[in-house]
Formats: C-alpha cells, sequence, structure tokens
C-alpha cells in the first residue's frame, strides 16, 4: 500500500528585481509536498526564464521561516524581513541573481497550510512511516 502525499499550492504576487535595473511583478506558486517534508518550492512562470520553461526553486522550510524573522541563508538561497510587511528571497545561480520582494503575510499564510499538513519537527519522518508508527503505538 502506498500513501499518498499531501500537496499544498499558493500563488503571490511578487516584485522581480533582476541583475539589471529591471523590476517587474509577476505571480509565482509556493509549493510544498508532504513527500518530501522540509522542502518548500518557488515556481517562476516560463516567460521569465531564459529557455521559455518554468523554474521552480528548492530549499529548506526552516530557512524560509527563519528569513521572516532575521537574515537568514547563504549559498544559493538567502531570506530576510524588509520592514514589517515584506521579506526578500535572494536567488543565485550561474546565470545571476535575483532579488524577488514577497508580502509576508502571503508566506506566513503558505506555512500555516504546510504546518497543517506536516508538522513543525516531523519532517524527518516520511508520511508513510509516520503513518505505520502510528498505527502501531495505537494498536498496542
Amino acid at each position: 500500500m502506498s500513501a499518498v502525499s499531501a500537496v499544498v499550492e499558493q500563488s503571490a504576487k511578487v516584485r522581480l528585481i533582476a541583475d539589471t535595473l529591471h523590476h517587474r511583478r509577476l505571480s509565482v506558486v509556493l509549493r510544498y509536498d508532504s513527500a518530501d517534508p522540509p522542502t518548500v518550492r518557488v515556481a517562476f512562470p516560463a516567460e521569465v526564464s531564459r529557455d521559455g520553461r518554468e523554474v521552480v526553486w528548492a530549499f529548506a522550510r526552516e530557512l524560509l521561516e527563519a528569513g521572516l524573522r532575521t537574515p537568514s541563508g547563504h549559498g544559493d538561497v538567502r531570506v530576510w524581513p524588509c520592514g514589517r510587511a515584506q521579506t526578500m528571497i535572494e536567488f543565485h545561480s550561474p546565470e545571476g541573481v535575483a532579488l524577488v520582494q514577497f508580502d509576508t503575510s502571503a508566506l506566513r499564510r503558505f506555512l500555516r497550510l504546510t504546518h497543517q499538513t506536516v508538522p513543525a519537527g516531523e519532517e524527518r519522518y516520511p508520511l508513510r512511516a509516520k503513518r505505520g508508527l502510528d498505527r502501531l503505538l495505537h494498536n498496542t
């Protein structure tokens, strides 16, 4: 019997600030799949990529949570609060750097939904193993 994963998707309006002084408003999709519980994803529409395909960045849910409060991350993804109502996420790739400004309320709403799917602290246990353990403990 295979476990079915739960997926959370939420659209968000963002402001994209690229390497050039180009600023652009667009919609992205925030994604979370209980089959990969430590990870959140941000999917950018094909229209902003060089090859015309959707671009998806994956990074730790804990990084997103920490970045709402204090500058967090290093390497390819960095997150920090920008005032009380905005959060910045910076993405680094060999092609350049993109800075994306989110409404913090949208990120908090998304994280709340992910925690309803897989509570904080339970990311280490695959959903299938957790269900098996729950059955074992409740049947004894």
